[in-house]
């Protein structure tokens, strides 16, 4: 995996995920990997010590610029220790899915500390079933989803008698992190560099303009006009739609990818419309549980898009675009909530609405760092936007091992943004599609009910496209209201990483 190694300085968008997130509102990724048989915890730590020189950035921590006058800098961690970033948990007796998800989530809470590099996995031990799980913990500004599917690649086996990974290369020592008066003048010749690069693009891009008619700014604009609408009407607000406090639950559930190949195949649409329709008929039974009327109601979801080039795979940090999408939450006919849906997303993708949004995005990255800095020290402003997240990440569909022990289960956790208490993240992987809601208590005490409703929904499309139910659900675990079930064993916690399927099938 490349490393960027020669931009040794965070990217905008990478450094945005440091500058707005706030205790209530970590910024951090994460997942549940659940493992047959009993994974020997020194011989999982030793396994990852084995490949960590694949990945250098993961022994690297955020050092800020002096002043924020530039973004923060990679640098190597002078007292990096990997029994800092791999833990190790135990559930009390009986260790049941539920109690996994409690704790899973307490883990999930918390701001990763800056002083080490920003990631953490616990060994999950006591698991009922014979089974091991690791719930990590890493942060956006060092990958997004897709990144962070290409890590899990290279921490994880294809097989369960792998080859040697290839030892590390002889190097000199790590240099330590540069004094103050260094990065000050490294941050200002960067960002003279960096107002030379832009002022490169945008001769170009007036070239460009000129002999096409067409300007990437004036693209941009026209390509965002599809979302107008969205931005003109403030989005209608769900009961999770409040202020975030610093607690988390989750509940997860797995469908059958040959059951969704059978919905596409008999409907149409891709795997990404598949997975809004089964969360907007889920949100409509919430909303009607909640003594809301759903009539002509959508919910306005919003949904990150990969934008990394085929040249870009491979590398860490984040390439992400948004699409805002009104997902027909009051349909009750499952199949014209997915043609509905279908049709949107076909449209937007037309307009090229991604493309706009990633190239605002970067001329907002113009903004001067010092600037970018203080988001997250400012009162939050109202969400006016979309209701929640889904984030949909395409794993990998063949079986993955650690030292031997076969990936049974790989449940995505996913941060709160602010006043969406609800969160949702999908991923695949091995012939089937996880669903992981993060919630927060405060705003979404009855995050069950809504795993049950998300479980109805997929039935009753799978029943109305006319396919066959193919296999039983292994697991759907939600979490009970205890906020007990684990304790620690050796390094103290805080308060407590896919071949790709994007649109593919």
């Amino acid at each position: 995996m490349s490393q960027d190694n020669d931009k040794r300085r965070l990217s905008a968008q990478d450094a945005s995920f440091l500058y707005m997130e706030r205790p209530e509102a970590p910024l951090h990724i994460g997942s549940i990997a659940i493992f047959e048989g009993t994974v020997p915890y020194e011989r999982f730590v030793q396994n990852i010590a084995s490949k960590i020189h694949l990945i250098p950035r993961y022994q690297q921590r955020v050092v800020p610029a002096p002043f924020n006058i530039s973004h923060p800098t990679w640098e190597w961690d002078p007292g990096f220790d990997l029994h800092r970033h791999v833990m190790r948990v135990k559930l009390d007796t009986p260790g049941t899915d539920a109690q996994l998800m409690a704790l899973s989530a307490r883990l999930f809470e918390g701001m990763l500390d800056r002083n080490k590099p920003l990631w953490e996995i616990y060994q999950v031990e006591g698991l009922e079933g014979n089974r091991t799980a690791m719930v990590s913990k890493v942060h956006h500004c060092l990958v997004d989803g897709v990144s962070g599917i290409e890590l899990l690649m290279i921490v994880l086996d294809v097989s369960p008698d792998p080859a040697p990974s290839p030892p590390p290369a002889v190097v000199d020592a790590h240099p330590p992190i540069p004094p103050a008066p260094s990065r000050f003048i490294d941050a200002i010749f960067d960002n003279m560099t960096e107002r030379l690069d832009r002022l490169s693009d945008l001769q170009k891009s007036t070239v460009d303009s000129m002999l096409t008619g067409e300007s990437r700014t004036r693209s941009a604009l026209r390509s965002l006009e599809a979302t107008q609408p969205y931005m003109a009407n403030p989005v209608a607000r769900a009961p999770f739609n409040k202020p975030l406090t610093r607690e988390r639950r989750l509940a997860c559930s797995e469908f059958s990818f040959a059951e969704i190949r059978g919905i596409r195949a008999s409907c149409g649409g891709t795997v990404n419309d598949v997975v809004l329709t089964v969360l907007a008929g889920a949100l409509g039974r919430y909303l009607e549980m909640h003594g809301e009327s759903t009539q002509d109601r959508n919910v306005r979801i919003l949904a990150p898009v990969n934008v990394r080039r085929e040249d870009e795979r491979g590398n860490l940090g984040n390439r992400v675009s948004m699409l805002l999408i009104e997902a027909p939450a009051g349909e009750r006919d499952p199949v014209t909530r997915l043609r509905t849906i279908t049709d949107t997303t076909e449209k937007l993708k037309r307009q090229n609405v991604a493309s706009g949004t990633e190239i605002l995005s970067d001329l907002l990255g113009g903004v001067p760092p010092a600037i970018q800095s203080l988001a997250g020290l400012l009162p939050p402003p109202p969400n006016n936007l979309a209701n929640l997240v889904c984030t949909n990440i395409p794993g990998p569909m063949i079986p993955l091992y650690s030292v031997g022990h076969r990936l049974q289960a790989h449940y995505p956790m996913m941060p709160l943004a602010w006043e969406m208490g609800v969160g949702c993240g999908v991923t695949s992987y091995d012939q089937r599609l996880y669903f992981g809601l993060m919630a927060d208590p405060n705003a979404a005490p009855d995050v069950a009910r809504l795993k049950e409703f998300l479980d109805q929904a997929f039935v009753e499309l799978r029943s109305a496209a006319g396919v066959d139910r193919s296999d039983l659900p292994r697991v759907g675990a939600a979490p009970q209201p205890s906020r007990g079930g684990g304790r620690r064993r050796g390094s103290a916690a805080h308060a407590a990483g896919e071949r790709m399927a994007a649109d593919a099938g």
